[in-house]
């Protein structure tokens, strides 16, 4: 475990694998933090293969600490990427991830575009109701308690307690929060996440897109996944200007199976814990 001061944020953050093989950076969904069941074993494999693998809580995950003075959660999290790697030093680096580490991993590239070589993604969350779930998932509950209770309340919300264990200030930021602009903030932030006919993915617009030239490998999404909808991986895939698509290494009811799975890092179990499988074909296009 080591911890980084990125723009005022304390980050947490693991470096494995040879300190002079090429930079990989591995970034997992939801809040969940950097040691969820499936993240640091697919991050093992890539260390094994001749890249030295960053694994970091975002702010507001795992260890890391949280403001919210940032537009959206998305672009506090995406420059938090940036900042990473600007502080460790890292160059031509792979960005990988899935679900909301797809869409920080390309909101990050395009804001390094140079920077970065190699882009692999999958479990890209869009569509409607997709995001005005996500909406609620990330804000609606913060809101609802602290229009009832103000910070107090909020921070007694199961949602924060695996990151008040890990970082006991995390507690004490949110109880220095002023409960209406805090909730201010948690509108803005829910509104980010508004369905747009102009982008698959909220905080990314055509242009963005567009300077990504780097090579990307897009996993195609399940026919079955209303999380992270079919349409919307072919969307990403068609507006990047040199990217491969690919079915994923798993059956199109996955998403659905795996969200069954109990969260249990002691255990190694969760959703993404099957996130090893995809490490054959990541690394056949990272070697192409």
């Amino acid at each position: 475990m080591a911890k980084i001061d990125v723009d005022g944020l304390e980050l947490d953050y693991e470096l494995i694998g040879d300190e002079n093989a090429p930079p990989l950076v591995l970034t997992p969904g939801g809040r969940y933090p950097r040691d969820t069941a499936g993240v640091p074993e697919l991050g093992r494999i890539f260390a094994e293969n001749g890249y030295r693998v960053l694994l970091w809580d975002r702010p507001g995950c795992g260890a890391s600490d949280i403001a919210f003075t940032a537009p959206t959660e998305s672009v506090m999290n995406c420059e938090a990427l940036v900042g990473i790697v600007r502080e460790l030093g890292l160059k031509d680096i792979v960005l990988v991830g899935g679900s909301a580490g797809s869409r920080i991993s390309l909101m990050a590239a395009s804001r390094m575009p140079e920077n970065v070589k190699k882009i692999a993604i999958w479990w890209i969350s869009g569509g409607p109701v997709s995001l005005a779930g996500l909406a609620w998932f990330y804000c609606g509950d913060q809101i609802a308690a602290a229009s009832k209770g103000g910070m107090e309340a909020v921070v007694e919300l199961p949602s924060w307690a695996d990151q008040i264990s890990r970082n006991p200030k995390i507690r004490d930021i949110l109880l220095a929060q002023d409960p209406d602009e805090f909730i201010d903030v948690m509108q803005r932030w829910g509104k980010a996440f508004a369905y747009s006919d102009e982008s698959p993915v909220p905080g990314m617009s055509a242009e963005d897109f567009g300077k990504l030239t780097m090579p990307v490998l897009v996993f195609r999404s399940g026919k079955s996944d209303m999380a992270h909808t079919r349409a919307t991986s072919e969307w990403v895939h068609e507006l990047l200007p040199n990217s491969v698509m690919k079915e994923p290494p798993w059956g199109d009811q996955e998403w659905n199976y795996v969200s069954t799975f109990p969260n249990d890092i002691a255990k190694r179990r969760g959703r993404f814990e099957r996130w090893p499988l995809m490490a054959p074909m990541v690394l056949d296009f990272l070697r192409g």
